[in-house]
């Protein structure tokens, strides 16, 4: 009965459905290893965004520490109401440093005591000027300098390299992913590390 059907009826459009399988196939298959080296890029890109900011931070504690105990150490220089009150801000800044890391509310609240405590001890540039007069004090607030302008560069660096890994977090593809699975999103550090007035100006003289 179906002797008097054309040859070509049924092998026309097979063969039309081949050959449009084998165009496609290769371009979705590019497609899918560009996606896929994508993916995989993005997600090596915000591994090492995360050990940045985690290697940032712990510098930023390790110059925080270093300004406390350099508070310490000078406490002793000032008369003894300021020097207590110095003296329980650095205390309080390295006890809030055992904890490793701690919180960044936490780290916030000590370290802006901190620094108020600093800019209340030395705000007055003639005041830290007459105690450099004795040299083992002068090279003590050397230090003291330093280290709280090593706080201020260590913080703006931890900022940065957090602020770098919002931006791969913001990323649709990232979100839709799910490319940062459960590790916390990064957080900047607001807090003041202003330097003492007095002790810029020492610094620099």
């Amino acid at each position: 009965m179906l002797s008097g059907l054309p040859a070509g009826l049924f092998s026309g459009p097979r063969s039309g459905l081949g050959s449009d399988v084998m165009t496609w196939a290769p371009m979705v298959l590019v497609f899918l290893v560009l996606v896929g080296w994508y993916l995989s890029y993005s997600a090596s890109r915000l591994d090492r965004l995360h050990h940045r900011v985690e290697s940032s931070r712990a510098a930023l504690d390790a110059q925080l520490a270093r300004r406390a105990a350099a508070a310490l150490e000078a406490a002793p220089v000032l008369d003894p109401a300021t020097g207590l009150l110095l003296t329980e801000a650095a205390a309080e800044s390295l006890a809030a440093a055992e904890d490793s890391p701690p919180s960044v509310a936490v780290l916030e609240e000590v370290e802006n005591d901190l620094t108020r405590a600093l800019n209340a001890a030395f705000s007055d540039p003639d005041d830290v000027l007459a105690l450099r007069a004795d040299p083992v004090t002068s090279e003590v607030l050397d230090l003291l300098g330093q280290a709280c302008l090593r706080v201020q560069l260590a913080r703006r660096f931890h900022n940065d390299a957090v602020a770098q890994a919002e931006r791969v977090h913001d990323k649709r593809i990232v979100r839709v992913a799910r490319l940062a699975g459960h590790a916390e999103r990064p957080q900047m550090i607001e807090m003041d590390v202003t330097s003492p007035p007095g002790l810029v100006r020492g610094a620099s003289s």
